[in-house]
């Protein structure tokens, strides 16, 4: 039992490192469209919008303490601060649904047209996603099996990570189609880092890696190809007019 905790204790660096560049992709994807505006004064929305964030950000920082209470050998607190991350993901999943659909209205009434409607698919389905990985590692986690459990809770969090990723095009103007490049290859450098790690530290990439975190990426490669196509978009207008009960103008 010794050794196995001074193994989880010498592998918790890893995703502690992981957590605290999520934290800083946070911060600064944030910076210009949030949290200066919101300095300033300048940001306007409505309270979900505001209670979403505030969701979103309390899982970051949830993530950078569970490793950093595995380091320190605080598996009580960290099973204990485990339960508050179900609801965490729960709730953040839950409001990022009329987020974005509110994001969706602002956009139509800004003349943005039709197009406006093409953010609903990505945001439902990365939710489910993330709320899937959380509740698979919560499973994971009472099932004994802490390697699996971790490594879905780094999945979730980079799946989460996603707006921040993309939002790095504000900083990074010239990085072309920001779609790709910052919202699918930026966004899963930590997933690809991870699967590094471990074939140079345990010998192997562990499954979760290729059963998971690869159809992950597929996923996402293929929402960027496919973004605003005829198909995507027609499915993005049935999904906001169901939801929202409004109908998107004909262009």
């Amino acid at each position: 039992m010794a050794r196995v905790r001074t193994g989880a204790v010498l592998n918790g660096g890893f995703y502690v490192g992981m957590a605290l560049t999520g934290l800083a992709v946070v911060l600064l994807g944030f910076s210009r469209t949030y949290l200066a505006p919101m300095a300033q004064g300048d940001f306007q929305a409505a309270g979900v919008v505001h209670l979403h964030g505030a969701l979103a950000f309390g899982w970051v920082l949830l993530f950078v303490l569970q490793p950093g209470l595995i380091r320190a050998e605080r598996y009580g607190v960290h099973m204990r601060t485990g339960l508050l991350g179900l609801g965490l993901a729960t709730a953040t999943a839950i409001t990022a649904v009329p987020v974005a659909l509110l994001a969706v209205a602002r956009d139509l009434a800004s003349g943005f047209g039709a197009g406006a409607v093409s953010s609903l698919p990505g945001v439902l389905t990365s939710m489910a996603i993330f709320l899937g990985l959380v509740l698979a590692g919560a499973w994971a986690a009472f099932r004994g099996r802490g390697a699996v459990h971790k490594r879905l809770m780094l999945l979730a969090t980079i799946v989460v990570l996603w707006p921040a990723w993309f939002r790095l095009r504000h900083w990074l103007p010239g990085v072309p189609d920001p779609q790709f490049w910052l919202g699918v290859v930026a966004a899963d450098s930590l997933m690809f880092a991870a699967m590094i790690r471990d074939r140079l530290v345990e010998g192997r990439v562990h499954p979760v890696w290729l059963w998971v975190g690869v159809p992950i990426i597929v996923e996402q490669t293929l929402e960027a190809v496919f973004y605003d196509a005829p198909l995507w978009r027609s499915v993005a207008t049935f999904l906001y007019e169901a939801l929202s009960g409004q109908a998107v103008p004909v262009a």
